[in-house]
């Protein structure tokens, strides 16, 4: 079992898909790990340290001639998987809803595309979610920087001079990245609140010490769709949401925007006019720029200055901390293959319930059920 790791070719992509920990384990299952040169550069990770995990490294063409399975954290072109054996399997991470023609290429080349998002949201696949482990540090991250925009001090700090005020942060969107945002809020000191529209978080948000902030007024709406995943509201709780919102928002010195729906563009949460509502100085980071944004008016790796609130968000938030989410990244690939390894086989075997969910492409057609829907 030739397992085949290539440099991200996407543009501002530093991860990288396996680390020498990964390494060592696949070997340890009996596959032969390949690994482009210069594939962990980015990620702070040398050639070397491959070779001393056991890896092969050389060129691209080298490392995917004759692969079983190809790891990636973007898929790469079907077209720079040449020399792969016919139907291998690439699982990485493939936007199949926003690049379908990435999808039909695959299919195409009569590789099997394995895609990391459409992992299911069930207990015995936590450990292979991509989705969770990297927004868990884009969370964190998105906080970093905006302490780092915001030109105050998050704590309260009390000295000889007077006092510094703690600053307010809002978090909307308690999935994984807003969880870790309302978290890492708390611990550099500040006030933090937060919403979504699932009301089972409101829970959550009090466990970490946050004030949470949820329309009571409208009965019978509840947010959560299948797979723990956030819905689209009425109309009516969503009026009744932008008021709420807008009145808490004027108080705040720092927003955070996390929510995301998977297939759809990111739903509008923070308008122009309450843009105008924030103090001078103010910092909205929105964590779903990439997806067409959470905020009117936000621009992938851009800080955008309106009303005196300076709104920043990242193209690829997890890229910005290569060496942690790669790790975490490369451990949810190993995850998932190790849990189909047949040993006898001396390969893995998928199931149903995870197989036919992140399978994309198989036997040079689109099998999947959620694009073919």
């Amino acid at each position: 079992m030739r397992i085949a790791v290539l440099k991200e070719r996407a543009a501002g992509e530093s991860r990288v898909a396996a680390t020498p920990e990964t390494v060592k384990k696949f070997a340890a299952l009996g596959a032969t790990l390949a690994v482009e040169e210069g594939a962990g550069a980015a990620a702070s990770i040398t050639d070397e340290a491959y070779r001393k995990a056991g890896a092969e490294v050389g060129p691209a063409s080298a490392v995917v001639k004759d692969a079983d399975i190809v790891l990636g954290v973007q898929a790469p072109d079907a077209a720079a998987l040449q020399g792969a054996k016919p139907g291998a399997w690439v699982a990485a991470t493939f936007d199949p809803f926003g690049n379908k023609d990435r999808v039909e290429a695959y299919a195409k080349a009569g590789l099997e595309a394995l895609s990391m998002e459409f992992m299911p949201r069930i207990t015995r696949a936590q450990s292979m979610d991509v989705l969770s482990s990297q927004s868990n540090l884009a969370g964190y991250k998105a906080v970093l920087a905006s302490a780092d925009t915001y030109g105050r001090a998050f704590p309260m700090m009390m000295t000889a001079a007077g006092t510094v005020s703690a600053a307010k942060v809002f978090v909307m969107g308690v999935g994984v990245a807003g969880l870790q945002a309302i978290a890492t809020a708390k611990r550099l000191g500040a006030q933090v609140s937060a919403t979504d529209v699932r009301s089972a978080t409101k829970e959550q948000i009090m466990s970490l010490g946050a004030k949470p902030v949820f329309v009571e007024s409208v009965e019978g709406i509840e947010g959560e769709g299948s797979g723990g995943y956030a819905t689209e509201m009425s109309e009516e709780y969503q009026k009744a949401q932008a008021e709420l919102v807008s009145s808490h928002i004027a108080k705040q010195d720092i927003v955070i925007t996390t929510a995301l729906i998977p297939g759809r563009a990111a739903p509008r949460l923070i308008s122009d006019a309450q843009i105008a509502t924030m103090r001078e100085g103010s910092v909205i980071f929105d964590l779903a720029v990439a997806q067409g944004g959470n905020v009117e008016g936000s621009k992938p790796d851009e800080t955008v200055v309106k009303h005196g609130v300076k709104i920043i968000g990242f193209s690829n938030t997890p890229a910005h901390l290569a060496a942690d989410t790669s790790a975490l990244f490369s451990r949810n690939l190993y995850n998932f293959l190790n849990a189909f390894w047949d040993k006898e086989a001396g390969k893995p075997l998928l199931d149903e319930e995870i197989g036919d969910a992140v399978r994309l492409t198989q036997g040079g057609e689109i099998v999947n059920e959620r694009l073919k829907g």
